[in-house]
């Protein structure tokens, strides 16, 4: 009868050479852990052998930004913000309160504030008086949906740097607020927040962009969602006039802040 060839090598044949009728073993698949570790300077980070060390190399949640869309109003901090357009004569229509601008990515809401005639004098005639209105933008990030994991959320508590940029517009003392919280599983328990509400000097004309930035380290176990809301001040005065935002971000760093 025929013999059929063995996949065991005959004594005295190293062990990684192929004999006839031997299946050729497959090529090892790269070590996508190591990679991860050395890439983003991990070492010391919890890193357990059950996850699929390969999306997360994909999905690289360490070092970009997180947040969709940016930059909805189409500006870049980069370059100086656009100089308002004064109507040749008034808007006839209904008072505008929202920007120009694509929000996808975005929740967006407007709360449109009451007259303030308080610096008014008693007997003065008004013509009329600006109309203010905040305009927020909020996302929720997830943070475990973007490639990071419960272990190095919980242990290692990598900084979660935010940081936006908003127009000097001058149109109010108050003209930007920024509120972050870092959320856990249920999305609604508060672990750590951040709010900013900075006071402009309308003494003297300026028209930059702002930085608002902070970071978050040593905030605990259990955060699994980042929620990112700001608010912009415009006013409707014979035309629309915005408070433009730009280049705003969530970003974790591979930096331990655990004790």
């Amino acid at each position: 009868m025929p013999t059929t060839a063995s996949n065991k090598n005959p004594p005295g044949l190293p062990g990684n050479t192929l004999v006839e009728g031997s299946v050729r073993p497959h090529r090892t698949m790269p070590d996508w852990k190591k990679r991860c570790e050395a890439e983003w300077s991990l070492q010391g980070a919890p890193m357990p052998d059950s996850l699929d060390w390969k999306s997360v190399y994909d999905a690289k949640p360490l070092g970009r930004n997180m947040l969709k869309n940016p930059s909805p109003n189409g500006v870049s901090k980069d370059t100086s913000p656009p100089e308002p357009d004064l109507p040749e004569e008034p808007d006839r229509g209904p008072p505008r309160s929202q920007p120009h601008g694509e929000f996808s990515g975005w929740t967006t809401s407007i709360e449109t504030l009451p007259y303030d005639s308080s610096g008014i004098p008693a007997g003065a005639m008004i013509c009329e008086l600006p109309l203010y209105s905040w305009f927020t933008m909020e996302q929720v990030v997830d943070l475990k949906a973007e490639g990071l994991w419960e272990e190095l959320l919980d242990d290692f508590q990598p900084e979660i740097v935010i940081q936006d940029w908003y127009e000097e517009s001058q149109l109010h003392n108050s003209i930007y607020q920024l509120h972050v919280k870092l959320l856990g599983a249920d999305r609604s328990s508060v672990i750590s927040e951040h709010t900013s509400k900075p006071t402009e000097d309308c003494g003297a004309y300026s028209h930059t962009w702002k930085e608002v930035s902070h970071v978050f380290s040593g905030y605990g176990p259990g955060v699994r969602y980042v929620h990112f809301q700001h608010r912009l001040k415009n006013q409707f005065l014979n035309g629309f006039y915005g408070t433009l935002s730009s280049g705003s971000s969530v970003v974790v760093r591979p930096t331990r802040t655990s004790a």
